[in-house]
């Protein structure tokens, strides 16, 4: 079982579909460092790290998160239902790569509301990953509501909401702190990344945190004096994340 730890201040857990893969051979961690947008070699054996895989111009094709469970031996896991597209991006370079990527059937508990030592997933949240875990002791089930709500004020954004392939760029994610090295070796789509944070130009967009209102749903327009500023992504209980366009204020909205 690989875990992000949290103490008993818990206060629920639920159910977070994750598709994960196991990539393990000799060169399963030189081939992953030369990929992923995420330093691993200070990662230590049990640990994990967030990474962007980029396309060489840069876009996002996967947001993932990456175990080192041996010298030669990683978990990775994504959203659920992106684990294909992480697969078909891993394989897109692997050439003469004695690496083995192999599908693992895991489950993924997500314990939410509570103080974490270690990995943070998404704000005051950690993650159970593994065949066999199970929900911690004394902490109630929660819903998935509640775990979408929690993800949201954390302003983390999830694939295929806020985060569709081809479509983002790292700066615009609002997590680049967590998933990007700026020390690290060449990778693809690299090139971008270091440019815009060199320059510090801002990103066309941002993932932001905007109040809920009355009748908003994923898709729809957010306006400010009528004008279209940006496109809500996710929808929560009192929140909800958007993609805002350059140079509006997180509070702007009609």
């Amino acid at each position: 079982m690989y875990r992000d730890r949290c103490d008993t201040g818990c206060m629920f857990w639920c159910d977070s579909p994750r598709d994960v893969v196991r990539v393990a051979g000799p060169d399963a961690a030189g081939y992953l460092q030369s990929q992923v947008s995420q330093d691993l070699r200070p990662l230590a054996v049990g640990s994990a790290a967030w990474a962007f895989l980029l396309q060489p111009s840069g876009k996002i094709d996967v947001l993932l998160r990456v175990w080192r469970i041996a010298d030669d031996d990683y978990v990775l896991d994504t959203d659920g239902g992106f684990g294909d597209v992480m697969v078909a991006r891993l394989n897109r370079f692997k050439i003469r790569v004695r690496a083995e990527i192999t599908p693992l059937f895991w489950r993924c508990i997500a314990v939410r509301g509570g103080v974490f030592e270690g990995l943070v997933a998404w704000g005051e949240g950690a993650d159970l990953l593994g065949a066999d875990v199970e929900p911690p002791h004394g902490v109630r089930a929660g819903t998935p509501q509640e775990l979408t709500d929690a993800r949201i004020a954390a302003g983390w954004p999830r694939m295929g909401e806020e985060i569709r392939p081809g479509e983002l760029l790292p700066a615009e994610t609002a997590v680049v702190a967590e998933a990007v090295s700026f020390t690290k070796g060449c990778y693809p789509g690299q090139e971008l990344v270091e440019r815009m944070d060199s320059r510090g130009a801002a990103a066309p967009r941002r993932v932001v945190v905007l109040p809920a209102r009355a009748g908003d749903v994923a898709g729809a327009a957010v306006l400010l004096h009528g004008e279209a500023i940006g496109e809500i992504t996710s929808v929560g209980t009192s929140q909800v994340l958007a993609l805002l366009r350059r140079g509006f204020e997180a509070g702007a909205r009609d």
